[in-house]
């Protein structure tokens, strides 16, 4: 088992890619603790996951909560081996008609959430700890009208620089974890009832351009969340690993591209 006995925290960790890795990481010998916003996926997912599971209500952007957060965490666990800074949203951002209380929430959750999710767990982190941060191909590819998104993750990929140098000399370990599109809960939170056929069809155009032609599944991004938490990466510090199906790597080998 490649976690035996470590302890873990992942925000977001009650649905999606934070579930999946939570689930991964039980399975690979480590008790977890799981934070999200909504109660009743956050028991759903800690029933599923079993007695090394712990489930906590928090949100990354709310001080008190994550101090409270990082209090339990420490009276339970002691310590923390593993963090994946994973909770964040999407949202459509078009130039023209966004507010900036629109743009302004994704950044808090995104970055602000990121940074001071990592600073309150320092002082439970331990010595040759992992931190896992959570991109997007999307600060890559920049799509239309997610400007908020995009910079947001082109945010973190850069921020996660800074950290690996500050936390060199603790031996803590910041790597990125940068996801496709993965087909996971966030794409139908972000759209209306009303939109769902329009949010398959979109999915169905990401397929295409995909030279692997499907969209990663949560589990495809929990193992390279496992590989980066574990010691099986003991010498990969300040690094992005990319986890699309090849559509940054090899675009002109998408199904659209071939003759």
């Amino acid at each position: 088992m490649k976690l035996q006995g470590k302890k873990a925290l992942i925000t977001g960790g009650n649905s999606g890619i934070g579930l999946a890795t939570a689930r991964l990481f039980v399975s690979e010998g480590a008790q977890v603790a799981i934070t999200g916003r909504d109660q009743a996926t956050l028991d759903a997912a800690a029933a599923e996951l079993g007695s090394n599971a712990v489930p906590f209500r928090a949100d990354v952007t709310d001080s008190a909560a994550r101090e409270k957060l990082f209090q339990e965490v420490g009276q339970r666990f002691g310590s923390l081996d593993v963090v994946f800074a994973n909770a964040g949203i999407a949202g459509p951002t078009p130039l023209g008609s966004t507010t900036e209380e629109q743009f302004e929430r994704i950044l808090k959750i995104n970055v602000t959430g990121v940074f001071f999710t990592i600073q309150s767990a320092l002082p439970y982190l331990r010595e040759g700890a992992s931190i896992v941060l959570n991109g997007s191909v999307v600060a890559t590819l920049g799509p239309p009208g997610s400007s908020a998104y995009v910079a947001s993750k082109g945010a973190v990929r850069s921020m996660a620089r800074t950290l690996a140098a500050e936390l060199s000399p603790k031996g803590i370990r910041v790597n990125v974890v940068v996801p496709g599109a993965t087909a996971t809960p966030i794409w139908g939170r972000s759209a209306p009832a009303s939109a769902q056929q329009a949010a398959k069809e979109r999915l169905n155009l990401f397929s295409s351009r995909i030279p692997l032609a499907r969209l990663g599944e949560a589990e495809d991004i929990a193992r390279a969340v496992l590989f980066l938490a574990s010691s099986d990466s003991s010498y990969v510090h300040g690094a992005e690993l990319v986890v699309d199906g090849g559509a940054i790597g090899a675009p002109l080998g998408a199904p659209g591209d071939r003759k």
